[in-house]
C-alpha cells in the first residue's frame, strides 16, 4: 500500500514539474491544438486563447475539428505549421484530393501578397527574395483558361475537358508554372489562378496538377519573426537554410 502511495505522489510531482516547464517555456500559454494540427504556439493564437498568447493577425480558427487560417477575407485549411523555417501550408477547402473536377473557390496569386520586408502590415509572404543561400518559397501558379479555339501547338496547354469545362462552346486548359505574355494564346481567357508549393511540379498532366493544388501552398510569417528577433535590422533579416537559423543583417 505504501509503495502504491509513493508511486502516486511521484507521478503527481512529475506532472506538476512538466506543467511548470510548459508554463515557463510558453510564457504561461500552453500549446493549443485542433484536429491534426497540434502544438499550436506563438505567433498563432487559436480563437478563444488569451490575448497574450499570440498575435491577433495570425489568429487561427477551429471549425469541425479542422484548423482554419484566415487570408484575404477567406478561409483556408491548415495542413502543417513549420516553426523551424516560419512557414505554414494551407489548402483551399473546396479542393478534394480524389476529385479532379473540384476547384478552388477563389483565385489567389503572388500578387495578393506584398512580398516586402520593409512593411510589417502584411502578416504573410508568398515569395522571399533569394540572398546568399536563402531559398525562396516554392509558390507555383496553376492557371485555368478557356479558349474559343483548340490549342494544339503548345505543350503548356493541358486539356482539362474530361474534368473541367468553363463554356460549352470553348476549350478548357490548364497551364502549370509561370504564364508569360508570349505564351498566352489569342482568344483565351484566364478563368482561375491558384498556387501550389509541391516540388517538382509535373505541368504536363492535369491529374498531377490537381494533386499539387490539393497539396496546398506555403506562406511565410518571417516578417513578424524578423521584427521580434532583429528589431533594428528588420529589412536585412533573412532565414539561412544552411544552418536553419534566422540571421540579422547582411554582415552575419
Amino acid at each position: 500500500m505504501r509503495n502504491s502511495l509513493d508511486k502516486m505522489w511521484r507521478e503527481r510531482a512529475l506532472l506538476v514539474v512538466l506543467l511548470l516547464l510548459v508554463h515557463k517555456v510558453h510564457g504561461g500559454c500552453p500549446p493549443s491544438s485542433c484536429g491534426k494540427i497540434t502544438n499550436i504556439i506563438k505567433p498563432f493564437p487559436l480563437k478563444g486563447d488569451p490575448e497574450k498568447c499570440g498575435d491577433e493577425r495570425y489568429e487561427l480558427g477551429c471549425e469541425n475539428d479542422v484548423t482554419v487560417l484566415y487570408l484575404n477575407s477567406s478561409q483556408y485549411h491548415v495542413q502543417s505549421i513549420n516553426y523551424n523555417n516560419y512557414t505554414v501550408r494551407v489548402v483551399d477547402p473546396s479542393l478534394q484530393p480524389h476529385n479532379c473536377s473540384s476547384l478552388p473557390l477563389r483565385s489567389l496569386s503572388r500578387s495578393n501578397f506584398s512580398d516586402t520586408y520593409s512593411s510589417y502590415t502584411d502578416p504573410y509572404q508568398a515569395g522571399l527574395k533569394a540572398f546568399r543561400n536563402r531559398e525562396s518559397l516554392v509558390f507555383e501558379h496553376i492557371v485555368f483558361v478557356n479558349c474559343n479555339h483548340s490549342v494544339r501547338e503548345s505543350r503548356k496547354y493541358v486539356d482539362t475537358s474530361e474534368y473541367v469545362k468553363w463554356d460549352s462552346k470553348g476549350h478548357a486548359y490548364v497551364i502549370g508554372g509561370e504564364l508569360k505574355a508570349e505564351d498566352f494564346e489569342v482568344g483565351c481567357e484566364v478563368k482561375l489562378v491558384a498556387p501550389t508549393s509541391l516540388r517538382p511540379l509535373d505541368n504536363h498532366s492535369y491529374t498531377a496538377m490537381h494533386s499539387a493544388l490539393a497539396y496546398g501552398f506555403e506562406i511565410s510569417w518571417i516578417n513578424v519573426a524578423c521584427h521580434n528577433r532583429c528589431p533594428l535590422q528588420g529589412r536585412d533579416c533573412y532565414f539561412d537554410y544552411s544552418c536553419q537559423k534566422l540571421q540579422c543583417g547582411f554582415g552575419e
